[in-house]
């Protein structure tokens, strides 16, 4: 298979395991689902869905996450991980949504890329699944599954966006990037999988005998 072709047969099964995946972060709005986003790094969206309505109890808006105290905060948020960054990122860019964008979380990229704690990732998922804007957020996980099915030359993680954007048409980027999060964690895990096992590695490679050694974001 060409590049070209591996692209319309992933996407082709992807579309028929996953004809329409859920967001796996709990959330209601734009700014619930900035948190969760937030917390998930270096952790489990499971762990994250068991944190926040404990987080959310405190307050579910800007304007009452920011009057909360970082250390009461952080106190919920340590199981997450980095809970001291968490905490203090949480707090404050609810006081500068509050400050600046009255209370409501900005459909814009580079607004959101200005908020501590969120980087261009996670505000990728906030346009795409709280906007609908089409965007293509690329995590350690999507960025090894690319490389594994030889989408991207693997350099880091802005590369493999940028080559998935221009492999795949810009109306499936929102859905496509949980479809693959989905086949990643049930099919073609970074134990489960070396390129060899699952079935679109074996189907875009049938000659594939040696484990591919995928390159760190």
């Amino acid at each position: 298979m060409t590049k070209t072709e591996r692209a319309a047969f992933i996407q082709h099964r992807l579309e028929e395991l996953y004809p329409d995946p859920p967001i796996p972060l709990d959330h209601t709005d734009a700014f619930t689902l900035l948190v969760a986003v937030l917390l998930s790094a270096q952790c489990t969206d499971v762990r994250v869905n068991q944190i926040t309505p404990a987080l959310f109890a405190l307050g579910r808006t800007p304007e009452k996450l920011s009057k909360v105290p970082v250390e009461k905060i952080e106190a919920i948020v340590r199981p997450c991980g980095l809970g001291p960054q968490k905490a203090k990122a949480i707090r404050q860019l609810s006081e500068i949504l509050v400050r600046e964008h009255g209370g409501q979380v900005p459909a814009d990229l580079d607004e959101l890329e200005k908020l501590p704690g969120v980087g261009h990732k996670t505000a990728q998922v906030v346009m795409a699944q709280s906007f609908g804007v089409p965007s293509f957020p690329v995590d350690t996980h999507i960025h090894r599954l690319a490389q594994r099915w030889q989408l991207t030359t693997g350099k880091n993680v802005s590369q493999t966006e940028k080559d998935l954007k221009r492999l795949f048409p810009e109306s499936a980027w929102n859905k496509l990037h949980l479809q693959i999060i989905f086949y990643g964690r049930e099919h073609c895990t970074a134990r489960g999988c070396d390129g060899t096992v699952c079935e679109i590695c074996t189907t875009c490679f049938p000659e594939r005998k040696r484990a591919v050694k995928t390159k760190k974001a």
